[in-house]
C-alpha cells in the first residue's frame, strides 16, 4: 500500500497512474458550456461560495402533476472535463414551497448531449415550470479513480451488514 502525507504526493500518484498525458486530478478552472437554443440560460450561482449552479428550464411550459415526474429540458450541453461528474440536486427553494424534487441526476464527463432534468411532483397540486424558472442545481463532483476486486471475505465493521434503519429512528 502507498501512503502519501501530503496533496502534491497524491496527485503525481493518480497522475503516474492515469494513461492519459496531463491529467491533473481535482484541477479545473473552467467548464464549458453550450446553449443548443435561443431559450437557454447560462447556469449561474447566487455567491461565488454556493456549493452548485442553479439550472433554468428552457421550455415555454411544463405542467407537473401531482405524484408524477417529467423530464425538463434546460437547452444547454457541458464539457464536463475527465475525473468529474455533475450532480444534479434539487433547489431548497422549489422542494420546501413547492414539493419538486430531482430524479436521476449524474451527468458523466463524457456526455455531450442536452442537460435534462427529471423533476417529481410530491406536493398534492399541480406545479407549473415556466421557461427561466430554476429547476435544480449542478454541483461538479471530482471522481476517484478506482478498480472493484471481487473479495470472497471483507473485514468486519461496528455496523457489519446492518441495512437500512439498523442504527436507531
Amino acid at each position: 500500500m502507498i501512503e502519501c502525507s501530503d496533496h502534491i504526493a497524491r496527485a503525481k500518484m493518480l497522475t503516474d497512474n492515469n494513461p492519459q498525458e496531463g491529467f491533473r486530478p481535482h484541477h479545473v478552472d473552467t467548464i464549458n458550456i453550450k446553449k443548443l437554443n435561443t431559450n437557454a440560460t447560462k447556469p449561474t450561482r447566487s455567491n461565488t461560495s454556493d456549493a452548485g449552479w442553479d439550472l433554468y428550464s428552457s421550455e415555454e411550459m411544463t405542467h407537473i402533476q401531482p405524484g408524477c415526474r417529467t423530464l425538463v429540458k434546460t437547452g444547454i450541453s457541458m464539457e464536463i472535463p475527465e475525473g468529474f461528474a455533475g450532480l444534479i440536486w434539487p433547489r431548497s427553494g422549489l422542494a420546501v414551497k413547492n414539493g419538486i424534487d430531482v430524479f436521476a441526476g449524474v451527468v458523466d464527463a463524457g456526455y455531450r448531449g442536452e442537460v435534462g432534468v427529471c423533476l417529481f411532483n410530491s406536493s398534492k397540486q399541480d406545479v407549473q415550470i415556466k421557461r427561466g424558472d430554476r429547476i435544480a442545481q449542478i454541483l461538479f463532483q471530482p471522481i476517484p479513480q478506482f478498480s472493484l476486486v471481487e473479495a470472497t471475505e471483507l473485514t468486519d465493521t461496528n455496523r457489519g451488514s446492518g441495512g437500512f434503519g439498523s442504527t436507531g429512528k
